[in-house]
């Protein structure tokens, strides 16, 4: 059976986007995901599936519009497809909490960094359906805009890595 990884947009402990990660893991169960496990109160669910991807991606959504009110991005992964955003990420000598991968639902357009804004050290990669960013001054210090990456949800390495070894768990 699969095992994914779902990411969600602007899920936390506090303010607007507040979800108790026992919550979301009852939301994963109902959808028919077994094995349902959370990393981090910041919308990081590992679970396996039989459904497909798009029906669980769909799902999810109406679950979490059912909750908050509004729309909720659920970007999806299997196993597979997150460890490779892992391997190939292009800035394997940086700090891994230098490095964020912005998520995507589509693949970025070839030009999707060319209307970046306020970029000063930063350096920036696209990746399939990603946005690899190097903050090398760190992100809180950073006032780049990406415009498309305005619809994302952004991770950084050492998040990625953790949840790709959780998910390796589940598939053993």
């Amino acid at each position: 059976m699969p095992t994914y990884i779902a990411l969600l947009r602007a899920v936390n402990v506090g303010g607007t986007g507040a979800l108790p990660m026992q919550q979301l893991r009852a939301m994963c169960a109902s959808i028919g995901c077994e094995n349902v496990r959370t990393y981090i109160a910041s919308g990081n669910v590992i679970f396996q599936s039989r459904l497909s991807a798009r029906t669980l991606s769909a799902a999810l959504a109406k679950r979490l519009h059912a909750h908050f009110g509004k729309s909720v991005g659920v970007f999806l992964r299997t196993h597979a497809e997150l460890s490779a955003v892992l391997k190939h990420n292009p800035f394997k000598a940086a700090a891994p909490n230098r490095t964020v991968v912005i998520f995507l639902a589509e693949p970025p357009a070839p030009t999707a960094l060319k209307d970046a804004v306020g970029q000063k050290n930063e350096e920036m990669r696209l990746g399939t359906r990603e946005i690899f960013v190097h903050y090398v001054d760190g992100i809180g210090a950073s006032k780049l805009k990406i415009p498309a990456a305005r619809g994302g949800t952004a991770r950084n390495l050492n998040t990625i890595a953790k949840l790709v070894a959780m998910a390796g768990e589940t598939t053993r």
